[in-house]
Formats: C-alpha cells, structure tokens, sequence
C-alpha cells in the first residue's frame, strides 16, 4: 500500500476505535437496535435522494446493507448493551481480520503470503491475550455476540470488494438506506415500542451528538474510505490495519470512560503492532532488510579493524608510508561510480 493510503487507513482506524466509547455513551440513551437504526438513517436520509443511483446491482446493496448494518451492527450493539466494554469490544471485534482472509479465500480465491498469515496469526495471538486479560469471568453471551460481528464484517468486507462500487460515497449512502426498517422493526419486536418511545421522547444533546458521530464520521467516512482500500488492494491486505482499532479503542476507553491496561494488554498491543507491521510489509522484505543490515554489519566490522592498545603519550607509526603522487595541473575528471 501506499504511503498516503495507510495513512487513510490508520485514520479511519483511529475513528472506528473513539467509535466504541462513543457507542457506549449512546447505549445509555437508547435500546440497542434503535440506536443502530437511528445511526444509519442519519447517513442515507436526505442524502439518498441527490446522490444518484448506486451504479452497482442491487442485490450487492441489498447484501452488504443487511450483512454490515444488520447483522454486524446489530450483534454488536446487542454484545455491548449485554456488558461487554468498550475496549474489549474494539479488541475482539478485531477476529474478522481472520475472517475477511477466510472468506477472501473461499469466495474470490485469494491466495495471502505466509508472511501475511504469519502477521495474522501473530496479531490474532496478541488480540487472545488481551481478551482473557479483559475479559476473564465476562458475560459469555456478550462475547459470543460480538464474535459473531466480526464474522458478520469479514463476510461484508469480501462482498464490498466483490461488488467493486465506482462512487464509494454514494455507495455507502444506498448500503446504509437498507439497514433502518429492518432494524426498527427488529427494535420494536425485541424492545418494546415503549422503550423506543421513552428513548424518542426524553433524547439529549448527548444522544444527538452519539448519533451524529456513528452514523456520519464512523458510518459514512469510515466504511466509504475503507471500501475505496479494499477495491484498490486485495482483502487480506486491507484488513490487517483495522487491528490498529482496538489500540484506539482501549486507549479512549481507558482516558474517557476509565476502563484499565493492565501490563498482560500492554504485551498484546505489542503483538498486535508486530503482526500489524509484518503483514503490511512486501513479501519477502523482512528477510532482504536483514540481509542487508549483515552485509552491512561485516562491510563496517572489516572496514575498521581493533587497533592494539597505546601507552599513553605514544606515537602511532604507519607499517608502511605512503606514496605520495604528484597532482597534474589539469587532472581528469573522475569517473562516475
């Protein structure tokens, strides 16, 4: 990837990861699956009706509306609201890197390096141990939910790539007119219209703002910059960066909602950037990096030979002097090298 695209790609890392905090202050003002629905009708709503048709088939709409904002979203909100924080969400979530490679795999028949899937598992290994470091006696429901929305986003990553959208802005405004009903509809069979109607009714400038946040800068910038990185690079490329979100997350986590790195979080952030970096190097380039840096080593180590040691005051004498030539006036000039 290019310089300027990994720096997009650690951006929307960066949205993503406050996104889960964000998210948390949100659950407090509404039921899970209205929120999700209030998020993504902030994004299509009125955009759908100036940015033009969606220039893909409709069924790929259809399918990432309700794989993405459905079935990711929504058993991610339910995984949160049922007591998993917001630091641990933003890590474990990070499993759909591994899923996006398997179904990158299985459906378009992509083939990653070793060295990328050595970067996976390495970066997988790091996402496990801060999981049993957050999470051990967690509500196991809650887990298994947000689980499930990782496979959900790796399913939807594939699918994005598959339908290879020309206008990723109005893409994503059409992908997120599709989630709303379904979740309404969701909401008030799950929830209760009570429930809906008490969050509706007693809103704050605080639920306004979570909304905004999630739906325009997470939903809309997000997944519209995300899905311009899978249709320019192959999947299992891409998803390695969206492990740098639960850095962010459980760093905004910690400063804003007070949930605590232990030191056992600190060594899997490390692995988490190790396997980041070793997936997002060039086939190979690990090894020719250090190749050079031996040759290097021995050039340097021959170059400039142990001298014995001097008593002090003494004069060092050269084994053998010097020629010395004379200079023409008119020299010619040296070769180049």
């Amino acid at each position: 990837m290019s310089p300027r695209h990994i720096a997009l790609a650690v951006l929307v890392a960066a949205v993503w990861g406050v996104n889960f905090v964000v998210i948390d202050v949100g659950l407090k003002d509404f039921p899970p699956l209205l929120f999700c629905a209030l998020r993504f009708t902030v994004v299509a709503l009125p955009a759908v009706f100036f940015v033009g048709p969606p220039r893909v088939a409709w069924r790929w709409v259809l399918a990432v509306g309700l794989v993405l904002g459905v079935l990711k979203f929504g058993t991610l909100f339910l995984g949160m609201h049922a007591g998993m924080p917001a630091g641990l969400s933003s890590l474990v979530l990070q499993s759909q890197a591994v899923f996006t490679a398997g179904f990158a795999a299985g459906l378009l028949r992509e083939r990653p390096a070793r060295q990328r899937i050595a970067g996976l598992a390495i970066a997988g290994a790091g996402i496990a141990l801060a999981a049993v470091d957050s999470g051990a006696g967690g509500p196991v429901k809650a887990f298994a939910l947000v689980i499930a929305a990782g496979v959900f986003w790796g399913l939807s990553n594939v699918l994005t790539r598959k339908a290879a959208p020309p206008d990723l802005l109005r893409w994503m405004v059409w992908v997120s007119a599709v989630p709303p009903l379904p979740l309404l509809a969701l909401s008030l069979l799950v929830e209760g219209p009570h429930a809906d109607l008490r969050a509706m009714v007693s809103i704050t400038p605080v639920g306004v703002g979570a909304v905004c946040f999630v739906g325009l800068l997470s939903t809309l910038f997000g997944f519209g910059a995300w899905g311009f990185l899978l249709r320019s690079y192959d999947a299992s490329a891409v998803a390695p960066y969206s492990l740098l979100v639960p850095l962010f997350g459980m760093t905004s986590a910690w400063l804003l909602l007070g949930e605590a790195i232990t030191p056992m979080a600190g060594g899997a952030a490390l692995l988490v950037i190790a396997g980041i970096g070793l997936s997002a190097l060039r086939p190979g380039a690990p090894a020719r990096l250090a190749a050079h840096l031996g040759r290097r080593t021995r050039r340097d180590g021959a170059a400039v030979p142990a001298a014995a040691p001097q008593a002090p005051g003494a004069v060092q004498a050269t084994a053998e002097p010097l020629p010395v030539r004379p200079v023409p006036a008119a020299a010619a000039p040296l070769p180049r090298p």
